[in-house]
């Protein structure tokens, strides 16, 4: 057969564009006039796409990275296409489409598919993702890495080889090396699985290697702090400025039931006026991109203006001088010890007492709380309501030891 044309194309769907302003890529093989293409599983913004050159515009990392791949792919048509050419086999545009597409998926190793995925996130942090999934995710492609190292003496390996035995030793590498307690190597794990669903997605594997993999979550009893201990902690009067600080943003979540990172982020524009013609806050969560509606407690309210003037809340623009998490913990570990709480006093405690003490034990609706909360299922927050059903078990064991027949 012989070949009068052939050409290679990398162009977007402009008539697919997402929310965010990005358009799906794709390679087009021309043989005679005839076309085929494919999706090349990858993302770009429209406005940074060059029609002409069909690359993407800009010298960032991302921008060099994807025109890289962009490089590589058309490389690799023109090789097979000159190979059937030498060999004289007859051949259409769908032959070189095939042939590429089983030559990605022979070659596709899993640290490259992971790399890939991870600078997809990167490209979308703010948007789709927060940065502690895209961390979460780098240290879980580290952790995979140094075991790979270690096990198979390689530094990568194809994804192909990855099967139900991989799976179970790189937990046990995780175990070994006591990357963290059960739960935290089990997300470490979960992790990995996404990557793998991405490439039985694309037929990159032949099979599932998770399907018969279970995850295993140790339960995890939920501190909270009693309304006892929540006075306590409120009436205490601190000689160090920096503890009554962090105590005041703490109680402040304990009225909200934010969480860290959205109380840090915290601005006038997540205040509105209600209904009812109060302050409240709405919010979207960092963790889950769901909204969070909770109204501004006379409590809240007097934090808030507490610190209105204060250096850090000026210079950001935010409402609450927040530090670095790591650092709020420590020194809630010394709240702790000078209110004299037997708990290990952490942030997201102030979450779990906003959901139990705050409102589901004064009678608050769990769908109320559930939506306060930002929760995306009402399974979430019936844990908390699990929680408030044992602490009145508890408490009725008491009675009913004090009331005893015969005693």
């Amino acid at each position: 057969m012989e070949t009068n044309s052939f050409s290679v194309l990398c162009y977007v769907r402009k008539t697919r564009i997402n929310q965010q302003g990005q358009v799906p890529l794709f390679l087009r093989i021309t043989v005679n006039y005839k076309r085929s293409e494919f999706s090349i599983q990858r993302k770009v913004k429209l406005e940074k796409w060059c029609s002409i050159k069909g690359r993407v515009k800009g010298s960032s990392p991302q921008s060099r990275e994807l025109n890289h791949y962009l490089d590589e792919l058309e490389s690799k048509a023109y090789k097979i296409h000159s190979k059937l050419v030498l060999k004289k086999k007859p051949f259409t545009a769908e032959t070189i489409k095939q042939k590429m597409l089983t030559t990605e998926s022979t070659n596709k190793t899993l640290l490259q598919v992971y790399d890939e995925h991870n600078v997809q996130i990167q490209q979308l942090l703010g948007l789709e993702y927060s940065y502690g999934a895209y961390r979460r995710h780098i240290r879980t492609r580290n952790h995979l890495a140094a075991f790979i190292r270690k096990e198979y003496k390689m530094k990568d390996i194809f994804i192909k080889e990855v099967d139900l035995k991989f799976i179970n030793r790189f937990h046990h590498f995780l175990k070994t090396q006591k990357i963290g307690n059960q739960n935290t190597m089990t997300k470490y794990v979960v992790n990995f699985k996404k990557i793998m669903r991405i490439a039985v997605a694309n037929n990159w594997v032949n099979q599932d290697p998770f399907y018969h993999w279970k995850a295993k979550w140790k339960k995890v009893e939920r501190d909270i702090l009693t309304e006892l201990e929540l006075r306590s902690l409120i009436e205490q009067e601190f000689d160090i400025p920096r503890l009554e600080q962090i105590r005041d943003i703490f109680v402040f979540s304990c009225f909200t039931g934010l969480a860290y990172v959205d109380v840090k982020k915290l601005s006038s524009n997540h205040i509105v006026l209600g209904l009812d013609g109060k302050r409240w806050i709405k919010i979207k969560r960092s963790k889950t991109d769901s909204r969070s509606v909770v109204p501004l407690l006379p409590t809240s309210e007097a934090i808030l203006n507490k610190y209105k003037d204060h250096p850090l809340t000026k210079e950001h623009g935010l409402l609450l001088p927040v530090i670095s998490n790591q650092k709020t913990n420590a020194f809630l570990k010394e709240i702790a010890t000078i209110c004299k709480i037997q708990k290990n006093l952490t942030f997201h405690l102030a979450r779990h007492t906003f959901a139990t003490t705050v409102t589901l034990a004064n009678g608050v609706p769990i769908e109320s709380v559930s939506k306060m909360l930002g929760h995306q299922s009402l399974k979430t927050t019936q844990i908390y309501a699990k929680v408030i059903d044992k602490k009145l078990m508890e408490d009725m064991e008491v009675v009913q030891a004090k009331f005893k027949l015969g005693s």
